[in-house]
């Protein structure tokens, strides 16, 4: 078998060449080629022209088009694989894409052809998991507010969520989505003492946690909300105006997740508006962030580069978590 795996700046060619070593000691050939672009920022904004647009949206360049009815199988992280690029493949029996979301990847084509689709669920556990908690203790304990005043010469100990923060301890934190990500977060949380909450449509199981029955319970509730839902359009906008109204005075709102679940025009409204105490988020529609936009003159709120994703452990271990899912397929 031989396979093509498309890597870029995210996951480069050495990483990809390692991450499946696994399945060159099968006999499967892998030929690494990359999709090139200038800056991390240039790879970042054709990754949200397809998943926004799907995966017809942008081509994938002629050099990686190239001898593609030889390949058995195409590995993929970034780089569109739509309808031209399948039809082109005429021994195609599988195509991985090295993340949980499939966005830039025409599945229910390739299917239709008896192609097999893998993703890399879990991939993103650690690093989002870890970086939402960062991102609630900075909020709430005004860190990085207090590094930004400090280091403008300012000795301020006042901030908008007043002079004695909230701690986690004495806190109700709302998890809005209790996926892998949702549930690792809780348990990262568990040790401060704080009770933990959520909502999520399609969970069922056991848990050490309280399950809510309506979002709107949740949101009434928590003095903390974290998202953690994946971004449909059914899930599009699932916290606007509507919830900002019955959210406590104190109420935080962290999102690592997606910015479409948030309506983003309605969170800075809530926030000039002092509905809600903070909010701290890392995703946003238009990125990089336009400097007017309305969170940029807001003091109530941390904003990060779209970064919670970005560890060595996130991208590194992809290859080899997707390698044992298509051995265990072609087993």
């Amino acid at each position: 078998m031989k396979c093509l795996a498309i890597a870029d700046l995210f996951i480069d060619k050495q990483m990809m060449k390692e991450g499946l070593a696994s399945l060159e000691d099968l006999g499967i050939e892998i030929i690494v080629k990359e999709w090139k672009h200038e800056n991390l920022e240039a790879l970042q904004n054709d990754n949200i022209t397809l998943e926004s647009k799907g995966s017809e949206a942008i081509a994938l360049p002629e050099e990686l088009t190239e001898g593609l009815e030889d390949y058995d199988m195409i590995i993929t992280q970034f780089a569109p694989i739509g309808k031209k690029v399948i039809d082109q493949c005429k021994n195609l029996k599988l195509l991985g894409v090295l993340r949980a979301g499939i966005e830039n990847v025409n599945q229910e084509y390739a299917e239709s052809k008896g192609i097999i689709v893998l993703n890399t669920p879990g991939r993103s556990i650690t690093s989002v998991s870890e970086f939402t908690v960062g991102m609630i203790l900075s909020e709430i304990r005004n860190i990085a507010r207090g590094n930004h005043k400090l280091k403008n010469g300012e000795w301020e100990k006042y901030f908008p969520n007043g002079v004695l923060a909230p701690e986690l301890k004495e806190s109700t934190i709302g998890l809005i989505g209790y996926g892998a990500i949702g549930q690792r977060v809780a348990e990262l949380l568990r040790p401060f003492g704080g009770k933990i909450l959520f909502f999520d449509d399609y969970y069922q199981g056991d848990t050490h946690d309280t399950q809510v029955d309506t979002l709107e319970e949740l949101v009434k509730q928590a003095d903390i909300l974290s998202m953690h839902y994946r971004l449909t359009e059914q899930t599009k906008n699932m916290i606007n105006k509507e919830h900002f109204n019955v959210m406590k005075k104190n109420t935080v709102l962290i999102n690592t997740a997606r910015s479409g679940l948030i309506n983003e025009q309605d969170l800075a409204e809530a926030l000039q508006d002092r509905k809600i105490a903070g909010a701290a988020v890392d995703v946003f529609d238009i990125e990089p962030l336009p400097r007017d936009h309305p969170y940029n003159n807001l003091d109530s709120i941390t904003i990060t580069p779209h970064i919670a994703g970005s560890t060595v452990g996130n991208f590194a271990n992809s290859p080899v978590i997707l390698s044992k899912r298509i051995i265990e397929a072609l087993e």
